[in-house]
């Protein structure tokens, strides 16, 4: 990929989805404090019982700017991710101003890589940009993600 023009990378569409938490982390929260100093307000994290919520996004970007970002409701499946695509990753290329030319991005999710959204991408989308298995997640899409949550 370091190999291609600048101009090549203009008409990718990167998607993927994220939990967005509204209340607490996804996991342990690590405090450095002094001694004596563990009940100092600015050393003690808010919680709120049963998780305290969250939104499940699907979204997409490109080097011109943002898709639509679609609110799930319930678990992600295979034939929900399917209709997201169906119903939002078309019109996001359109709005984008790089049409039906785009070259598309996702990740190694299973849902992802399902028969079905393969069929329908390969019918759907001119192009799709291969990521290697067991590769990290180099989506620059995540960091919109982090941005996202950070101001909620």
């Amino acid at each position: 990929m370091l190999n291609k023009p600048e101009m090549y990378w203009n008409n990718v569409l990167f998607a993927d989805e994220s939990k967005i938490n509204i209340f607490g982390s996804n996991g342990r929260i690590m405090v450095w404090r002094r001694k004596n100093e563990e009940l100092n307000p600015k050393n003690l994290v808010g919680r709120v019982k049963y998780g305290g919520g969250g939104a499940l996004v699907w979204g997409c970007m490109s080097a011109s700017g943002l898709g639509y970002l679609v609110f799930i409701d319930g678990i992600m499946n295979r034939a929900l991710y399917l209709n997201i695509l169906r119903d939002n990753l078309k019109l996001s290329a359109q709005n984008l101003g790089i049409g039906n030319n785009f070259v598309f991005h996702q990740d190694n999710d299973p849902k992802h890589t399902a028969l079905n959204v393969r069929l329908w991408c390969l019918y759907n989308c001119p192009q799709n940009l291969k990521t290697p298995p067991q590769s990290p997640d180099l989506n620059p899409i995540e960091h919109i993600w982090r941005e996202l949550e950070v101001r909620i």
